[in-house]
């Protein structure tokens, strides 16, 4: 395991036993939460789950063996509370898939991702119709599934281009009051020609806006609604 600011970096050949254990969704649900919400005991985790404590508790423990929390300060003793380590969680997709069932474990994760995915965008909706956001975020909101033809090496530049601007206003944004929390999904999937719509099929298909390389990232966040995860 490697780390860079705010962000783990888990080697599967290495870290196997921490990605297996990542898989399982109420562990991504409770590891999001902390990441989003800051520091919170396993009673008021079960609140927001709808799992009992002895359920979050056990799962904590699970994370907190695998280093991806650890005990907060806490406000009085009689209390137990806990703490994300890192904000994001990344590996090598092609390491991953030359490790023992790194496959099925990356199979598994993305599609942890998408659940978090259809939740966000349920929360966002509900956000937006109960105005709890404001008619300012309607506009640059949205969902992109453009389908642009690159190679693999433009891909893996726009991952980075796109980090670095994500990074950078991130930091601008700190301390601006008007921030909110977005949930940014992101996604770069090369598709084989297909044989029965040949090699003069439409390059896209609509979408209204857009966003690793060889790295895939898991970042911070849940949706409060049924809590979703995010992901080893």
């Amino acid at each position: 395991m490697d780390s860079e600011a705010g962000r783990r970096v888990l080697d599967p050949a290495r870290d196997g036993a921490a990605l297996k254990a990542l898989t399982h969704p109420l562990r991504l649900t409770l590891l999001g939460l902390l990441r989003q919400h800051g520091p919170a005991t396993a009673s008021e985790l079960a609140a927001r789950t709808g799992e009992s404590s002895a359920s979050t508790s056990y799962h904590l423990r699970v994370l907190a063996r695998y280093a991806f929390v650890t005990e907060a300060e806490h406000r009085d003793s009689r209390e137990r509370r806990w703490k994300s380590v890192h904000g994001t969680t990344s590996w090598s997709n092609e390491a991953m898939r030359r490790s023992p069932g790194g496959s099925t474990i990356l199979g598994v994760l993305h599609r942890r991702q998408i659940e978090h995915l259809q939740l966000s965008l349920d929360r966002h909706e509900a956000d937006l119709e109960s105005g709890r956001l404001g008619p300012e975020w309607q506009e640059p909101s949205g969902v992109n599934d453009a389908m642009p033809r690159l190679t693999p090496e433009s891909l893996a530049e726009l991952w980075r281009v796109f980090q670095e601007k994500t990074d950078e206003l991130t930091a601008r944004d700190a301390e601006d009051p008007r921030a909110e929390q977005v949930v940014l999904f992101t996604a770069g999937l090369p598709l084989a020609p297909d044989p029965v719509a040949g090699p003069d099929a439409p390059d896209s298909v609509a979408g209204p806006d857009a966003p690793d390389p060889d790295r895939a990232d898991v970042d911070a966040g849940a949706p409060d609604a049924p809590a979703a995860g995010d992901a080893p």
